[in-house]
């Protein structure tokens, strides 16, 4: 299971959310929580959260190959008009790619000074912010309703095909100029599949992998485990529930399921899920609550989970060869194989000593991978040894720790 590793990203939040006291009041009932004030739903993220910060910011739509309307938020200058690129250049386009079961305002949880799209806009970026399909500001299509089924018959595969490559070439069209790349556990397993396929390497200048997930065969989050080993998703599958929503009943009930367990610690569910988190702030974390978690497909957990069980970075299985051959022409799924990543993109990687979701020993088949491109790649490592899952986005801490580099990175990639 994972954060592309399916399950698992979703036990990153789900945890987060369950094992806190004012989320624990906000589901007291049966329904689904109220997210934002009605005024809010209507003015976006851009109203409610960037403006009021001090930053200019603007909202488009993108609309992928296979129907899905996607909600694009950007950040075009520093705050209060400052952060001018170096030497009077234009503005250099980032996109921030967040991870599964949450949206693009994970990037702007924390104050204008530890924010990574803030501080990316201030050091004289564009700042460009991606939703996947089935988050809040993404749920439409030009023919189906969010209702059926049909909408959410997507995994991860469908995000490496068509959610990023429409959202970088948007950007890239829009600006006229190659993007730097930042992606946050999830947000990194698309990237990577998609760079090994000859996506997208032809219009970024640089990519940024923060909390990598690839490979999950060291992960030691319990009950992520025990999830993923049970099949969760498929059963969720096979009674009919295609929307995968962390606020909705069905999965309410699976937790409380699992934390029957007694080898389980559920009264600490971030840290058991997701390691022992550094430098969380209260704040950061209550904002949170208002704004995630976000649904995904139950096919996107079922892969993730895939991805834990068979130990290998794969199409979605179909569960039998004969489903496989008529989907793929062979009774397996292709794999994704990451030394196909172009040698010449460069590539920062920063993951934490601390993380039991990017685990440190799978960090580094991850990274065997990476520097079996062509030419040895162009490679910049980052080991923080107190960071978490978490901390890579929500960490009082990352700015100082792991921001600055991400800039210093960035400026060296002419």
């Amino acid at each position: 299971m994972a954060s592309s590793f399916g399950c698992f990203f979703f036990f990153f939040f789900v945890p987060l959310l369950l094992g806190h006291s004012a989320f624990a009041a906000r589901f007291g009932g049966g329904g689904r929580r109220r997210l934002l004030p009605a005024a809010t739903e209507v003015a976006g993220v851009c109203a409610s959260l960037v403006v009021p910060s001090g930053y200019k910011c603007e909202e488009f739509d993108v609309t992928t190959q296979d129907g899905y309307i996607l909600r694009l938020q950007r950040i075009p200058a520093g705050r209060d008009g400052g952060g001018a690129p170096t030497a009077g250049r234009r503005r250099r386009p980032v996109l921030l790619q967040h991870g599964v079961l949450a949206d693009g305002v994970t990037w702007l949880l924390n104050s204008p000074d530890e924010a990574l799209a803030y501080v990316l806009a201030d050091a004289g970026f564009d700042v460009w912010i991606a939703n996947t399909r089935g988050t809040r500001w993404s749920r439409r299509h030009e023919t189906l309703h969010p209702s059926s089924r049909a909408f959410w018959a997507w995994s991860w595969d469908e995000l490496v095909a068509y959610d990023l490559p429409a959202t970088v070439d948007f950007v890239y069209q829009r600006t006229g100029q190659k993007l730097d790349y930042v992606g946050h556990s999830l947000g990194t397993l698309t990237a990577m599949a998609s760079f090994s396929e000859g996506r997208l390497v032809d219009k970024l200048r640089s990519a940024a992998l923060l909390s990598p997930i690839a490979f999950l065969s060291h992960m030691t989050t319990t009950l992520g485990i025990l999830a993923a080993r049970s099949f969760l998703g498929e059963i969720y599958t096979w009674l009919g529930i295609a929307e995968f929503d962390p606020t909705g009943v069905a999965v309410r009930y699976l937790m409380k399921k699992l934390c029957q367990n007694p080898t389980l610690n559920c009264y600490d569910l971030m840290t058991a899920f997701t390691g022992m988190n550094c430098c969380l702030n209260e704040s950061t974390v209550e904002l949170y609550l208002e704004y995630e978690p976000q649904s995904t497909s139950t096919k996107n957990m079922v892969h993730l989970a895939q991805t834990f069980r068979d130990g290998a970075l794969t199409k979605f299985d179909y569960g039998g060869g004969e489903a496989n051959m008529r989907r793929y022409g062979r009774r397996s799924p292709p794999a994704y194989n990451l030394s196909n990543i172009p040698g010449e993109l460069p590539i920062f990687l920063s993951y934490g000593g601390r993380d039991r979701l990017s685990n440190t020993d799978d960090v580094s088949l991850l990274l065997a991978a990476l520097r079996a491109r062509g030419g040895g790649g162009r490679l910049t490592v980052q080991f923080v040894a107190d960071f978490a899952h978490a901390d890579f986005v929500m960490g009082t801490t990352a700015r100082r720790v792991v921001y600055d580099a991400v800039v210093a990175f960035f400026r060296r990639q002419l």
